[in-house]
């Protein structure tokens, strides 16, 4: 399964952007409602998302992936849950993807699981990124670890979800149909 987290004050174009095109793919993307009693998530901007399911109805069995979207102050709700910690743990643990964009990067880095990788995270946060070797580019795939930069790179940031996951002709295939030109 998929999981991507969203926690109140998160960048709703940095989740709903590669959410999109993960489904457009035709993964089983499930997204979670961090640190609130309901499926509704306030996003940074004041867009609310209803979520598919609670982070207590979460199960971590069967982990292929998990995303982080960044924006304040949801990344940082995102750093402070248990849920979201345990989660990237068993993802790391099982070989599946762990993936972060803009401030996002920075739970991944103060947590150990970019050393030896490289990143890339939002103007300024470089130095949360402990032990990782820091790019400037608008996405980084590095082994199962994958950064984007900002909400700017939303959308090559989707499209590297897609490729990861089922391969380069389907992310070309979803980008030619949003008529995508890198």
């Amino acid at each position: 399964m998929i999981y991507m987290f969203l926690a109140n004050g998160f960048e709703e174009t940095e989740a709903v952007c590669p959410l999109d095109m993960l489904r457009r793919a035709g993964a089983d993307v499930r997204t979670v409602a961090v640190g609130t009693d309901t499926l509704a998530v306030r996003g940074s901007h004041g867009i609310t998302i209803t979520a598919d399911i609670s982070e207590a109805e979460l199960v971590t069995d069967d982990i292929e992936m998990v995303i982080l979207p960044g924006g304040m102050p949801g990344a940082d709700n995102l750093f402070a849950s248990e849920a979201v910690s345990s989660a990237i743990a068993k993802a790391s643990d099982s070989g599946a993807y762990i993936a972060a964009i803009c401030a996002a990067p920075y739970i991944l880095g103060k947590r150990g699981y970019l050393k030896g990788h490289r990143a890339v995270c939002y103007p300024g946060y470089e130095d949360t990124l402990a032990g990782a070797d820091v790019k400037n580019a608008p996405v980084v795939v590095d082994g199962k670890i994958i950064t984007a930069r900002s909400a700017g790179a939303a959308l090559p940031f989707g499209l590297a979800l897609v490729r990861a996951l089922f391969g380069k002709d389907k992310a070309d295939a979803v980008a030619r149909a949003v008529i995508y030109e890198a």
